[in-house]
């Protein structure tokens, strides 16, 4: 029979594996790979994510990482934009096909009826080979050519079939222009000459050692793909087999970290979008269901949240007037005194790293 592991054992392991019980050493590209890519549709979120996990975390990191190819930003998992080591960008975007060509269907399926694909495709990737454009200007040039197809179709069908980074400074501190786009082939250059796609085997084996321990529904929900059934029967010989509280197979690696269910776990402000929240089914060894539409709102954004005792009990932000910028803290029940001042002490340390460029900003907490 296997060993049943409680919410909060699911809770630490899940927490030790996304460095989020204690601060870390490593470089931006290590850590990245550890944390099997960093989700990003906005561009500061993952500068505090990284932040939150990694001791004397400066901004300039990541942003130097950037320039110098060793992290990209690209769409990936569940065909959403992520930080992601250039190795692992080059050899898990072949195996997130299919989610990219579902992004197609909806919105641009008639948009896009009764045209070569490949042909616009081909097209698209020697404008793109030519110089990097952006997305607007990428489907304006190939609109040209193929009159009467809406620009922003033509250039949705080239982003889910070609592996495009977004080119620095986009996704960069405060960066918010449109992004300039390249094939990712062109951007890394001879690096990536060699590269292989990675079998589905090994994308398990790394979501397992990122976010384990986990169901196979868990890692649909973290990649957006299906099939995992057959993958997880050929890995099962080498995989440890537990059970959650519901009875459901839970599978990891032998040798990851499962620290004990009363491993203390420190007060972390968690950035907006983050990993810990987006990548298993059963968000409930993080979150309870009672709060999701508190963090996930109706528009799509997913709020910052507060960690307390390892699970989600409250959200922030940061408003900034008047050269002042206050976090401000929103609690789901009434905190500790302990609590309180724990997070209020990272949500200073928040403030100073996010801290506007220039001298003389004030900083304060408002917990409502």
């Amino acid at each position: 029979m296997a060993v049943v592991l409680s919410q909060r054992a699911l809770n630490r392991a899940t927490l030790a594996r996304q460095m989020l019980l204690e601060r870390r050493k490593a470089t931006v590209a290590q850590a990245i790979e550890k944390l099997a890519g960093l989700q990003a549709q906005a561009p500061n979120p993952p500068y505090i994510g990284l932040w939150s996990r990694l001791e004397g975390f400066r901004r300039e990191q990541l942003t130097e990482a950037l320039k110098k190819r060793r992290v990209v930003r690209m769409s990936t998992m569940r065909a959403t934009l992520h930080l992601m080591a250039a190795s692992d960008a080059l050899a898990w975007r072949p195996l997130l096909e299919p989610v990219h060509q579902r992004g197609l269907q909806g919105n641009h399926t008639r948009a896009l009826e009764g045209i070569d694909r490949a042909a616009v495709v081909k097209a698209g990737r020697a404008l793109l080979d030519e110089a990097p454009l952006t997305s607007s200007e990428l489907g304006q040039a190939l609109a040209a050519r193929w009159t009467g197809c809406e620009p922003a179709s033509l250039a949705a069908l080239i982003r889910n079939n070609l592996p495009l980074v977004h080119l620095p400074p986009a996704g960069s501190w405060n960066s918010h222009q449109s992004a300039q786009l390249q094939p990712i082939g062109r951007w890394l250059g001879e690096s990536a000459a060699d590269a292989a796609a990675a079998t589905h085997d090994e994308l398990l084996l790394r979501y397992l050692a990122a976010f384990g321990p986990a169901t196979l529904a868990d890692a649909g929900a973290w990649s957006g793909l299906t099939g995992w059934k057959a993958v997880v029967e050929r890995l099962r010989p080498q995989l440890r087999v537990f059970a959650d509280e519901q009875g459901r197979e839970l599978f990891d690696l032998p040798r990851a970290p499962r620290p004990g269910p009363d491993t203390p776990a420190p007060p972390r402000l968690v950035a907006e979008w983050d990993n810990l929240l987006l990548s298993h089914a059963d968000r409930s060894r993080v979150m309870s269901e009672a709060h999701r539409a508190r963090v996930f709102t109706a528009n799509g954004i997913v709020r910052g949240t507060v960690l307390l005792d390892g699970f989600v009990a409250g959200t922030w932000k940061i408003e900034r007037a008047k050269n002042t910028a206050t976090a401000v803290l929103e609690p789901f029940a009434r905190w500790s005194k302990a609590d309180r001042l724990g997070v209020q002490e990272e949500a200073m340390r928040l403030l100073a790293f996010a801290a506007a460029d220039g001298e003389g900003e004030r900083h304060g907490v408002r917990v409502l």
